[in-house]
């Protein structure tokens, strides 16, 4: 793959990651809607850019899909985060403990995958495990949503930093990676 694509993802990704950490002050008083429309709103730029966007769009449909499923690799350290929350009263548990064991089980299933990625049962692993990323991620945030609307104060910790790079940049990208995909495998019919 040509390297400019490349050059511009990775750009973007490094100027939306700064804004991400920007934003952590104006972030901290935001509501429990506000954090959810946050993720939704980026993660439709994010799906908007690959599609609209030629080096992003170039880049989505040419990278090795071994990297997309890498990328939830990064779920294992978010989900051992969230217990760690849990058991020090920082997160409440209903959201905590669901969301960490959540991440971890696909974080974990993503190794298998990747591994099989040239197999014959590839396609079939990568559509199970993706369906269940893709299930379990939706079901955080919504959980998220619930668990703010009941008490805003109790998820204080995915307002701040470190967290607050989850809904304003980890998520939506995890999301649209998802999407990409699933767009991926019904486009080639294959999965590399």
């Amino acid at each position: 793959m040509n390297n400019s694509p490349n050059r511009s993802v990775t750009l973007v990704l490094v100027g939306w990651l700064c804004f991400a950490i920007g934003l952590a002050g104006w972030f901290r008083n935001a509501s429990a809607t506000t954090v959810a429309a946050t993720v939704w709103t980026l993660t439709a730029l994010v799906l908007l850019a690959c599609w609209k966007i030629a080096p992003i769009k170039v880049w989505a449909l040419n990278v090795d899909l071994r990297w997309l499923v890498s990328f939830h690799f990064t779920r294992l350290v978010a989900g051992a985060y969230f217990l760690v929350l849990c058991g020090h009263g920082e997160l409440p548990c209903g959201f905590a403990m669901r969301a960490g064991w959540g991440d971890i089980i696909v974080a974990v299933l993503a190794l298998p995958v990747v591994a099989a990625m040239r197999s014959q049962f590839a396609k079939t692993l990568l559509l199970i495990w993706n369906t269940i990323g893709l299930i379990d991620i939706v079901f955080v945030v919504f959980n998220a949503l619930r668990c703010g609307l009941a008490d805003w104060q109790s998820m204080h910790a995915l307002r701040e930093l470190p967290l607050s790079l989850l809904p304003t940049f980890l998520v939506p990208l995890l999301i649209a990676s998802h999407v990409l995909i699933f767009f991926r495998m019904a486009r080639a019919g294959n999965i590399t």
